[in-house]
This record gives C-alpha cells, structure tokens and sequence, in this order.
C-alpha cells in the first residue's frame, strides 16, 4: 500500500451560496491528490503523457459525510492499496482537521495516444513492483 497526502484551501468559487462546497468541486481535488501520489513516487502524470500513455477516469465514486466549507483546509489522503496491473484503483479521504469529509474510489485504466488499451509503460510497472516489493 501506498499513501500521498496534499492539501487544498476552499475557494469562495467552490462553494454554493451558503458557502458549503458543491459536490462537483471534490472530482478536481481528488485529480490534486492522485496526481501527487504518483509524483511523489516517482511516477509524474506529464511524463507518462509525453511517453504517450494516458489515464482516463472509468469509474468514481463519492460519499458525503460532511460538508466543507468556504475557507477550510482540507486534507486529501490519497491510497493506492494493490499493485496495478492493467486498471488502477486510488481511494481518498478528505479531512478537515481529525474530522472526515468524504471517502472517494476512482478506477482508471492505461490508453494510448490512439485511445486504445494497452497495458502500462515498463517504467511504470518497475516502479510500482519496487513499492509493492
């Protein structure tokens, strides 16, 4: 298993008029936390695009637990739990504090430049061998 934490500051444009942050905000924090624990682990999302390999997101899922408002900090824990293979799921937590947010999956799978399949760069999987060693 690996982690990746960052941090996002609530923007008054995230929010809706009573300063809650609407739902759709969470989908770009949740882009911040998994774009982090790839480079963070030596895997950085611009040199698997400019390899010609792409990530696109097949699946999220996203629990409200409470909501965050104009102005907090909010801790994005992001955690890979298995090796992938030829799909990659990433789970996060969004904190305010001790206090949970939500919980979030998101489920991805490789693509070529032509939007094809294809399993991921040899450099992609020493990587993630050597961290699930």
């Amino acid at each position: 298993m690996i982690t990746s934490r960052a941090e996002v500051s609530v923007r008054y444009a995230e929010t809706d008029m009573m300063g809650v942050v609407y739902h759709g905000s969470y989908l770009p924090w949740l882009e911040i936390g998994r774009t982090a624990l790839l480079k963070e682990h030596g895997l950085p999302y611009r040199q698997l695009e400019a390899e010609g390999f792409f990530l696109p997101v097949l699946e999220v899922g996203l629990r409200y637990l409470k909501p965050a408002r104009y102005d907090d900090t909010v801790r994005i824990t992001t955690i890979l739990r298995e090796k992938p293979s030829l799909r990659i799921r990433m789970e996060y937590e969004l904190h305010r504090d001790d206090e949970l947010l939500a919980t979030a999956f998101t489920m991805h799978a490789f693509i070529d430049r032509a939007g094809k399949p294809v399993r991921p760069p040899g450099s992609f999987a020493e990587v993630m061998a050597r961290l699930f060693a």
